[in-house]
């Protein structure tokens, strides 16, 4: 993966266009936050962060403060449930303004070992990392028409490409999330909305806390700076790092007998 160096970062930051409100949905995220501290630096006046027990994102927002950001904000939002969605973005937006940039960072790695066997925690991976993943996206696009403008920045995974035996049920919602994603970005075209999808590889963090990273790793910071570059480029699609697009141009293509061998 070719480095973003400060300078080169720096200037993505300020060229993304971002000076109003960004709301991140998964306020505890590592690569949200990331995130969110780019913007902060590039000027951002609102950050918002968005997550279950949002009383508790002290230290989170001290973090985007100390980046920079004029203000932020924390508020309570459970990405289960569905019902809640509209709502809840009606009141971010009647509190908070006009949205520039919303980026959706929550998500569930889950145990393959127990879903294999525990349909109800399979379930329960599905429904976070794609059915809430839906719902939320399809209230935020609406949101961002309305206002004629605005950028989505959504999480995939190369995990979603070609499904593996060894993640499946977490591929699986990937998979899903890519393709909805992939149609809504299309959707979007014209109407003065950005979608910007991301595919990391493996995220050395918390969520992967305890497992051997795989090949070509990245680290939130990583993931973040490639992310908020792509933004300022207006592109639609980003890969991290980017190798990995030409490592699954070849793995789309390889036999399943030795597919279903393949680790995590």
């Amino acid at each position: 993966m070719k480095r973003t160096t400060g300078g080169e970062a720096r200037a993505a930051w300020q060229t993304a266009g971002v000076s109003g409100t960004v709301l991140v949905l998964g306020g505890r995220s590592e690569i949200g936050l990331a995130v969110a501290e780019r913007f902060a630096k590039g000027g951002a006046r609102e950050i918002v962060l968005a997550a279950r027990r949002s009383a508790d994102l002290g230290a989170e927002s001290e973090r985007l403060l100390a980046a920079g950001a004029e203000k932020v904000a924390t508020v309570e939002f459970d990405a289960d449930d569905l019902a809640g969605h509209g709502p809840f973005l009606e009141k971010v937006v009647a509190e908070h303004g006009p949205l520039d940039v919303v980026v959706t960072a929550f998500g569930i790695l889950g145990d393959q070992a127990r879903a294999e066997a525990d349909a109800e925690h399979a379930v329960a991976i599905v429904h976070t990392d794609y059915v809430a993943h839906v719902s939320v996206l399809t209230h935020v696009a609406k949101v961002l028409r309305e206002q004629g403008n605005g950028s989505l920045v959504v999480f995939s995974s190369v995990a979603g490409v070609r499904v593996r035996r060894a993640n499946y049920v977490y591929g699986s919602a990937k998979a899903g999330l890519d393709g909805f994603a992939s149609g809504l970005a299309d959707a979007l075209h014209g109407t003065g909305v950005h979608l910007l999808l991301v595919r990391p590889g493996f995220v050395i963090g918390r969520m992967t806390e305890g497992m051997a990273p795989a090949p070509f790793s990245s680290t939130p910071d990583q993931v973040a700076d490639a992310a908020v570059a792509a933004l300022s480029q207006r592109r639609g699609t980003v890969w991290v790092p980017g190798l990995l697009r030409l490592v699954f141009a070849v793995m789309r293509v390889m036999p399943r007998a030795i597919w279903r061998r393949m680790p995590r």
